[in-house]
């Protein structure tokens, strides 16, 4: 089955079927709305029927910080190194985008997978954290 990426942020509406369909954590409809105009980057993969299957995008302040986030493909797609291209994408515009000594940072999900890009864990120099702004 051919795909194709394309430099463009998802529907909205895909944005949430995506993330739903990999068990990633909700996002609501407003913050999505909001979010998604304010990506630095976004990537997505589309199959030979037009739906968008994966998706990845980079937000941050594009200088000193870049954060890579809402990395997915949808599980029917995935094995078919869709992730790695998405992560091609963003890598290189990361690569052509970023000026000397930014930060760029990412939640791993998946043990293995981001270390090919020179991606290390922080700990135990520093640790995740997270905070969720609720109803």
């Amino acid at each position: 089955m051919p795909y194709e990426l394309r430099e463009s942020a998802p529907t909205v509406d895909r944005f949430l079927e995506l993330r739903d369909a990999a068990g990633m954590s909700a996002r609501s409809r407003e913050a999505v709305e909001r979010g998604l105009p304010n990506s630095s980057y976004a990537v997505i993969v589309v199959d030979d029927a037009g739906e968008t299957v994966g998706m990845a995008r980079v937000v941050g302040d594009d200088g000193s910080v870049f954060h890579v986030c809402d990395m997915v493909v949808h599980p029917d797609h995935q094995g078919r190194g869709l992730g790695s291209r998405l992560m091609d994408a963003v890598m290189d515009w990361i690569d052509d985008t970023a000026p000397p000594n930014a930060y760029v940072n990412l939640l791993a999900d998946v043990d293995g997978f981001y270390e090919q890009w020179g991606f290390e864990r922080t700990a135990p120099a520093s640790k995740g954290m997270y905070y969720r702004v609720e109803e």
